[in-house]
């Protein structure tokens, strides 16, 4: 069932004013900075929150706008947050069957759909426990199967990974990709690019309650054209104008680069590049590539990152806040610590120009 939705309201000095579409059956995410307005989207689509205007279809129903505004109970949309909220004097059972309930189906029958999705979601052997007695991952799993349950026609997920230990969020973000494989039509809010790419078909960022970029997951991910969305991908972003042979930065730099087909000269731009892609040297040292993007910084942090030390620096120009990926052996060779004078330098084939995404 596709959603189609234009939402406006304004909360003191925070506005927001968005508009999107996804199509029956996918996956949304809405990626940005605290603050910009992810969840007070999926207030507003659920009814929770009252809006300015609003125009919510989902299918051919109307859910708001035209002089509708339907209550939360007759949406028919499916919430999980990142706390699992079930009710504590229920079994695992019970909670699960509280949702087709609610909607006035049969007990026997609530309880036979509860049973049917404890098992989908691997937690059958919990049905008769009741939630102090179940993991923090258990208890989402519960929740999980008590937000399908109902048969929603839209699901909202509210960064359901948040809470869960680093044991039990991959497992939970593998169960819901199989289970939303033929789910419901369902908009994710997540600060994690894993969990937009594992589970979201689009991503929507975004800033100052506005979609400032959208496009299918992957693309978006690999040629970002803000800076939040370069950083959670953990992509190098400039930012600029673009000119004949790569981007020149406000203070007149120009970091040379490959233009792509969409972008055109003289008009707001970003050069994007991968932390590998950024060769280190000592200053004032030998280095080699090319010579036209080459900048001296300071070494401001050392992290690790995988079997990587990200080297995270600042200085002046465009080398300000860049990353570069190298091996331990190589911090070592080069005696890298906070506060090391260095001379980064890009191929100039390893950067990608795009336009910039719409302020």
């Amino acid at each position: 069932m596709t959603l189609s939705a234009r939402l406006a309201l304004t909360r003191g000095e925070f506005s927001l004013d968005v508009e999107f579409t996804v199509p029956g059956g996918t996956v949304l995410a809405l990626l940005g900075p605290n603050g910009s307005g992810k969840s007070t989207v999926l207030g507003s689509l659920a009814g929770l929150l009252s809006v300015t205007s609003a125009d919510v279809t989902l299918a051919d129903r109307r859910l708001a706008g035209n002089g509708v505004d339907l209550p939360p109970h007759e949406r028919r949309i499916g919430l999980l947050s990142q706390d699992a909220l079930l009710f504590p004097h229920l079994s695992a059972m019970d909670n699960v069957a509280f949702s087709p309930r609610s909607t006035g189906t049969s007990r026997a029958e609530a309880r036979a759909i509860a049973s049917r999705w404890l098992a989908e979601v691997d937690a059958a052997e919990f049905a008769n426990r009741r939630p102090s007695q179940l993991s923090g991952g258990q208890q989402q799993r519960v929740a999980i199967a008590r937000a399908l349950a109902s048969a929603p026609d839209l699901l909202l997920l509210d960064e359901p990974f948040a809470a869960l230990d680093v044991d039990s969020a991959p497992a939970i973000r593998g169960l819901l990709r199989r289970v939303l494989r033929d789910g419901p039509t369902t908009v994710l809010v997540t600060h994690d690019p894993l969990d937009a790419l594992a589970l979201a078909d689009h991503v929507a960022v975004m800033n100052g309650g506005r979609i400032v970029e959208r496009g299918p997951t992957r693309e978006v991910l690999a040629a970002p054209r803000t800076p939040f969305t370069a950083r959670i991908a953990g992509l190098n972003l400039v930012s600029g104008v673009a000119v004949e042979d790569g981007l020149r930065t406000p203070p007149g730099e120009v970091v040379t680069g490959l233009l792509t087909p969409d972008t055109v000269v003289g008009e707001a731009a970003v050069a994007v590049f991968a932390p590998n892609a950024v060769a280190v040297y000592p200053h004032d040292g030998e280095h080699h590539g090319s010579p036209r993007n080459t900048i001296d910084a300071v070494v401001a942090a050392l992290e690790p990152h995988g079997p990587v030390i990200r080297v995270r620096t600042e200085g002046g120009g465009w080398a300000h806040g860049l990353t570069a990926d190298l091996t331990p052996a190589a911090v070592a060779e080069l005696a890298l610590e906070p506060g090391s004078a260095v001379t980064l330098s890009v191929k100039a084939a390893t950067v990608a120009v795009h336009p910039a995404a719409a302020s």
